[in-house]
């Protein structure tokens, strides 16, 4: 999305409140972002970092070709700024060093722009030292920050920024996107369901990695239905070995969701709305009859918890231990 009209086909509401703010010239010092992965808000960051440079803007769109512009979008503009985490979260060194970046003018203007993505990660300690420039904002200073958790983002911070929620993509138009593309629609479903970005879903649906997690998944449902003594083995053989990242390990939980998912709905005649399981899978009927529609909604809520856990740097071999005891009992 390079134009705010494209942004409006996507997320009308977030482009309308926006574009009226710069038309109006009440750009607000601070902005939180919030929304799935995938739902634009590195695009409409970009767009109004651009719109704040741009030599010729038309109306309030930028031009997306001058020297500005150019460099807003290759990330070498000196007065844009963006941060990431520093492996799982935003530290208060990385915050240390923005500050001083707000002691000095802009180098080629007194505006300055900060993105801060994944925000929610910011620790405890850099949370607290941001808001030194969310309270005490300068004209010409504008902070973006985005995140997909906004409920990690402390009331603190939320209060002094103007807050955009960003609706969730409709699942049905990415899955026909996908389609369209050249994804089997079996696939499309599957990943219309772990991300709205399409580069993402075309990059797992051709990685090996992925193709085994997916296996990987099936085999541990088929583990707890069939050899459920195995399946403290099998986590530790086979789970633990292939899921090492901290983005693997909560992919990993998050294909394991759907599995579970798709075994209630199999469980109440919902089959329509399945997207990990074919709907006449061997294993369902067995998944159904070892696990109760109570005990399957314990499972996902205990899934839910090893995601949080994972935020929250727990050791990623006791999340899944821990899990595993869960679905046990």
């Amino acid at each position: 999305m390079k134009t705010w009209s494209e942004v409006a086909e996507v997320q009308p509401l977030a482009s309308k409140i926006v574009t009226n703010s710069i038309k109006k010239d009440r750009i607000s010092h601070a902005y939180l972002l919030q929304g799935a992965r995938g739902t634009g808000k590195e695009a409409i960051a970009l767009l109004l970092a651009k719109d704040l440079f741009c030599e010729n803007k038309t109306g309030v769109e930028p031009c997306n070709m001058c020297n500005a512009c150019k460099r807003i979008a290759s990330g070498n503009h000196p007065d844009v700024h963006w941060m990431e985490p520093d492996g799982q979260s935003i530290k208060i060194e990385q915050i240390r060093d923005l500050q001083k970046e707000f002691t000095y003018s802009g180098l080629e203007s007194n505006k300055k722009v900060y993105v801060i993505k994944g925000a929610d990660t910011l620790t405890a300690n850099a949370a607290n030292r941001i808001l030194k420039f969310l309270e005490e904002p300068s004209r010409q200073t504008t902070a973006i920050m985005l995140t997909e958790n906004s409920q990690w983002i402390i009331p603190t911070i939320k209060s002094r920024c103007q807050v955009i929620d960003l609706k969730p993509l409709d699942p049905v138009s990415f899955q026909h996107r996908l389609i369209e593309e050249g994804m089997t629609k079996g696939n499309a479903v599957l990943m219309s369901a772990l991300t709205n970005n399409l580069d993402d879903a075309f990059a797992w649906n051709d990685n090996e990695w992925f193709a085994t997690a997916r296996k990987l998944v099936v085999q541990l449902v088929r583990v707890y239905t069939n050899n459920p003594e195995d399946v403290f083995l099998f986590i530790h053989n086979h789970w633990v070995n292939h899921f090492k990242e901290r983005n693997e390990q909560e992919q990993g939980l998050d294909l394991l969701l759907l599995a579970f998912k798709d075994i209630l709905y199999y469980h109440i005649g919902n089959e329509d709305s399945m997207v990990f399981f074919a709907p006449q899978n061997e294993m369902l009927e067995k998944a159904a009859m070892t696990f109760s529609q109570e005990k399957l909604v314990t499972v996902l809520n205990a899934i839910l918890q090893a995601k949080r856990n994972l935020k929250q740097n727990v050791h990623p071999t006791l999340v899944i231990e821990q899990l595993t005891l869960h679905i046990q009992r």
